[in-house]
């Protein structure tokens, strides 16, 4: 296990005081309930410490980059960035995939590339780290992936949105009703499961699209909608969200 943590440390940056805390952040449920180790943590409760961490980092970052910017604006930068989507994706970076300690149950079902596995786990290392080294550690490990991810988009040129507010928010300023998701089929094995979701304004079939989850099938069904609803052209940037041109004035 020791060849183990010294390669995720070296992929951080950060070596660990107690290593303890590491293994912690590292254990998921299904591993710590698998464990003959009564005493074995899980990572659960370092998960809610490191979202609070992570939402202080990033808030402050976004206020001191963007001066001007409006407080809803700034909130959907927050979202998109603290995103189950985006946070896997940088769980993805450090290999943190390969180092979570897993249950045999889950590793079978594919748990090394669900993202709310990986997030959660991410938000887990920052806590982690946070404990062993203190507040201004976590937030060098965070600010390690936020300038990287911030140098994609022109704040000051571009609009971010989720796709489903945006689609939302379109249909209230047209005084439509709310956008209506329907579940068509669920296909596969618990593991690889695909769903297909169909969106309507009233009765009316807006867009069909299918994920490895609802949210995502919900997600890709109201991107298509947009796209054909708004006839302007959307640049995506996560899997959750998109670009969109600020209009001149």
């Amino acid at each position: 296990m020791k060849k183990k943590w010294d390669s995720f440390e070296k992929k951080i940056r950060y070596r660990f005081q107690n290593r303890e805390l590491l293994q912690i952040a590292l254990t998921h449920r299904s591993f710590a309930y698998e464990s003959q180790e009564e005493d074995l943590a899980d990572n659960e409760v370092f998960e809610f410490l490191g979202d609070s961490v992570l939402g202080l980092v990033v808030a402050d970052f976004l206020v001191t980059a963007y001066p001007g910017v409006s407080e809803g604006e700034l909130s959907k930068l927050k979202s998109t960035v603290a995103s189950t989507s985006s946070l896997s994706s940088f769980a993805q970076q450090i290999k943190l995939d390969k180092s979570i300690l897993l249950g045999k149950g889950e590793e079978k079902s594919g748990g090394r590339n669900k993202k709310t596995i990986l997030a959660g786990a991410f938000e887990a290392v920052i806590a982690a780290i946070y404990l062993d080294g203190g507040f201004h550690q976590s937030k060098d490990f965070v600010m390690g992936h936020l300038k990287p991810f911030f140098k994609k988009i022109n704040v000051n040129k571009f609009l971010i949105n989720n796709y489903k507010s945006a689609l939302q928010e379109y249909f209230q300023k047209e005084s439509l009703p709310a956008p209506n998701y329907k579940m068509v089929t669920s296909r596969g094995p618990d593991h690889k499961k695909q769903f297909t979701v169909e969106v309507f304004l009233k009765k009316k079939s807006l867009a069909k699209a299918t994920g490895s989850s609802k949210k995502e099938a919900e997600q890709k069904a109201a991107q298509k909608a947009l796209k054909s609803l708004l006839g302007r052209k959307m640049r995506v940037f996560t899997a959750d969200t998109f670009l969109l041109k600020k209009k001149r004035g």
